[in-house]
């Protein structure tokens, strides 16, 4: 049965004031330009630098270029608009460039380390460089590239877009860049995408953060899922930008979450964050995962949004601390996201690959270590966690290969251990283990950051959402399960492994695991009026498990109180350095607690 939502906070029957539009402030004076006055600005300021202005505006892959044109041109209607995608390589040869890259899977490739200058003729930027007359406005993904070729000291906007944005795109019939592909699989869309397009193109505009002079909102253009009442793109001063990044690296922040439906989802996040009831379902929310959020940038004149990527890219050392940027560079490396399956399904049976496999097989550096933290669940709730012992391995195999077939449905409780869950629990998933969260559970997932990883080994005898069955990766699979990850393994290693670790009157700080196999610790605190922290010089991510509302306070006023309602995740950057989580004065809940994430052995006290 599953569990009321009306339960969640010890008896109140409320519904949580869960945030879905988090913001950041911009810099105090930062106006948000709009629609025709953006464009005019940018001129403006183009004419001001030099004789022979010219603008050069740069875009992610995936912002819609027409639109985008036509709103220069209707801004700017004595500029020559010059598309800079014209001198790109033929797209048979960039096909050819790529192939090995994208390889013949649905759902895997392999990391590439293109430069977007690998899909350009040289020779042809050079003409276009000479032939860029006054009052040129250059525009399209690589406009950037002609900015040392030309006489003129040029404006630069960069156009930025959240991959998020891209996706509900492409879902609705966009290409990835250039490619002749709006009916392909979605999957191999986004495939594309993230091992090949969006590594390149975040590559390129890291060169530009530095010195861009504009950055324009290229969600707002076209979006997939337009608002009647959504004002037009809005655009802010590189300047803005950069301080507008910076001050986010020295306070709390939270990322713009998203929420998608799928075949096993839930009712739980609908119910009580209040989510668009003609929903059949919600499954995923990411609700920190900085490679796919966005930030809403908020000052005078409303929001602008930008990846919330731009800030990991920017700002590393502040936002993930000096021993954790060494070790991962500039990735943000936890990842916290809900799975709903309250009402729904289970999710797939499935396992991630070793470190040692997704290096060779997919160039990742690092896998998809994974924990599930039980926010909520119903009294039927499970988690199936390693295999059962004495099982005869060849044996599950071929019958998860004749489960294929969808006539002879996998025997999972024969081979896989099931595990009784309950709100608070938390199950550690080291890379290689068998696993899959039950139905009626409410599932927040403590995780590395590595996320489409997932080898599917047995989907319920189930179809997608478009009608196609999800693809099923056995090959994979098979040589990474760790057979020996049996019943007594993960019962000593993996369930249940609440220990104390400090108790100061009224605050008691737990650990919950991870597996030493994974490089995330967690802490949890319990607490009734606050508990302090100290980020410890590595970047800390926490969300509010029990209790309705809270705030972050910094013990010498370094920064504003940050409010935090019931399951928001919240990023206090390693720059913060102490702070206090304590309840609000409007706080109805007689205890809080909260979990955190960390990176082992990158605080300080390590040393």
């Amino acid at each position: 049965m599953t569990t009321p939502i009306s339960d969640m906070h010890e008896g109140h029957t409320v519904r949580a004031r869960y945030d879905t539009q988090p913001t950041v402030p911009l810099p105090a004076g930062e106006h948000i330009l709009r629609g025709v006055d953006a464009w005019q600005v940018a001129a403006s300021r183009a004419e001001d630098r030099h004789v022979d202005p010219v603008l050069l505006v740069d875009t992610y892959p995936g912002v819609d270029l027409r639109e985008l044109t036509a709103q220069i041109s209707a801004a700017l209607p004595e500029w020559t608009i010059v598309d800079v995608e014209t001198a790109a390589r033929p797209l048979a040869e960039i096909e050819q460039l790529i192939a090995p890259n994208l390889t013949d899977d649905r759902v895997f490739g392999v990391m590439s380390h293109f430069v977007l200058t690998d899909f350009y003729d040289s020779a042809g930027l050079e003409e276009m460089a000479a032939t860029t007359g006054p009052r040129t406005v250059v525009v399209g993904w690589g406009a950037a590239l002609l900015r040392e070729r030309l006489v003129a000291q040029p404006v630069t906007v960069l156009v930025d877009m959240a991959r998020w944005e891209i996706q509900l795109r492409q879902r609705a019939g966009a290409t990835n860049w250039r490619a002749d592909n709006a009916g392909e699989d979605n999957l191999r869309k986004y495939k594309r995408g993230f091992f090949v397009e969006w590594r390149v193109a975040d590559r390129h505009k890291r060169t530009l953060f530095e010195t861009v002079d504009f950055v324009f909102d290229g969600n707002a253009i076209a979006p997939a899922e337009p608002h009647p009442d959504a004002p037009a793109a809005g655009m802010i001063t590189g300047a803005g930008f950069r301080a507008a990044l910076q001050n986010a690296a020295s306070r709390p922040l939270r990322v713009v979450p998203f929420f998608d439906p799928g075949v096993w989802g839930g009712q739980w996040m609908k119910n009580l964050i209040g989510l668009d009831p003609s929903k059949a379902n919600y499954a995923w929310c990411f609700d920190c995962v900085p490679e796919e959020n966005s930030l809403l940038l908020e000052g005078e004149g409303g929001v602008i949004e930008i990846p919330a990527l731009d800030l990991v890219f920017s700002r590393p050392v502040d936002l993930l601390g000096a021993k954790t940027f060494a070790r991962f560079g500039a990735e943000f490396p936890i990842r916290f996201d809900f799975l709903d399956t309250m009402d729904g399904g289970n999710l797939s049976l499935q396992v991630h690959p070793l470190t040692d496999y997704i290096q060779n097989t997919f160039g990742m550096h690092y896998t998809q270590d994974e924990s599930y933290y039980m926010l909520d669940a119903g009294d039927d709730a499970v988690v199936y966690l390693g295999t059962k012992e004495g099982i005869d391995r060849d044996e599950m195999l071929r019958d998860l290969a004749t489960a294929q077939d969808g006539d002879h449905p996998f025997p999972a409780k024969k081979y896989v251990n099931s595990f009784p869950a309950r709100k608070h629990d938390h199950f550690a998933i080291p890379a290689g283990t068998v696993h899959c969260s039950g139905a009626n559970s409410m599932v927040l997932e403590i995780s590395a950051t590595p996320f489409i990883f997932t080898f599917k080994l047995w989907d319920w005898g189930r179809v997608g959402l478009d009608g196609i069955p999800r693809p099923v990766h056995l090959d994979h699979g098979a040589r990474n399960i760790q057979w020996d990850r049996d019943t007594s393994w993960v019962s000593e290693n993996l369930v249940g492994q609440v220990e104390t670790i400090h108790t100061d009157g009224e605050v008691i700080e737990e650990s919950t695991g991870l597996h030493e196999l994974e490089f995330i610790e967690t802490r949890r605190h319990w607490f009734t009026e606050g508990a302090n922290h100290d980020t410890d010089g590595t970047v800390n991510v926490l969300n509010l498990v029990e209790g309705d509302e809270v705030r972050v306070v910094s013990p010498t006023g370094a920064f504003e109180p940050f409010t935090v309602h019931y399951a928001e995740t919240f990023i206090v950057p390693a720059a913060v350095g102490p702070y206090r989580i304590e309840r609000t004065e409007g706080s109805r809940s007689s205890r809080f607690a909260t979990v955190k994430a960390f990176v082992r052995g990158s605080r300080t006290s390590d040393n």
